[in-house]
């Protein structure tokens, strides 16, 4: 996963969350059910289930554009993940998140997605970071509309939406 491009410091950080690597660990306790102190009272969700299963399969999505957990700065707690599915094709990034119930509604979610996006925009390889959505989840196209997505093309339920690099769109 490394690409020339790598930075050394993985973290992202925003007002209110790190953004920081999944752990070896970490990946075996969830799929191993094993509670840590340190997770909301309701993660992992089936998402983080299933994120933690193909980390599990891809060692190499651990580095610097992979997957991350979703960590409250106040209290330490992990209330989700995101994610970055590394190796862009053809420089478009797609991205994926969740946040737990109990901590919806507070704009965690477009705050890591908006954070991520831009760390994901500095690298060389990537000019356009995307994310698909089924439309009868109206929150999460919220979430990539306050992110600064716009929406791509749109088929059945289903829109991919993007954020491209701003030199990029004069091309």
């Amino acid at each position: 996963m490394s690409s020339p491009s790598s930075p050394s410091h993985t973290d992202v950080t925003t007002e209110r969350l790190v953004l920081r690597s999944w752990t070896r660990n970490e990946v075996t306790e969830v799929l191993g059910n094993t509670r840590s102190v340190h997770w909301a009272a309701d993660f992992p969700a089936e998402g983080d289930r299933v994120i933690a299963g193909l980390l599990d399969q891809h060692p190499d999505w651990f580095g610097a554009y992979g997957h991350r957990l979703v960590v409250e700065r106040e209290h330490g707690s992990v209330v989700g993940s995101i994610g970055l599915f590394w190796p862009p094709s053809d420089g478009v990034l797609e991205i994926g998140y969740g946040i737990v119930a109990s901590h919806r509604g507070r704009d965690y979610a477009t705050e890591a997605t908006r954070a991520l996006t831009e760390f994901a925009l500095t690298a060389a390889e990537v000019h356009t970071v995307s994310a698909t959505v089924e439309l009868s989840n109206p929150a999460s196209v919220r979430v990539l509309e306050k992110s600064g997505f716009r929406r791509w093309t749109t088929a059945g339920n289903t829109a991919r939406f993007r954020r491209t690099r701003p030199e990029a769109r004069r091309h």
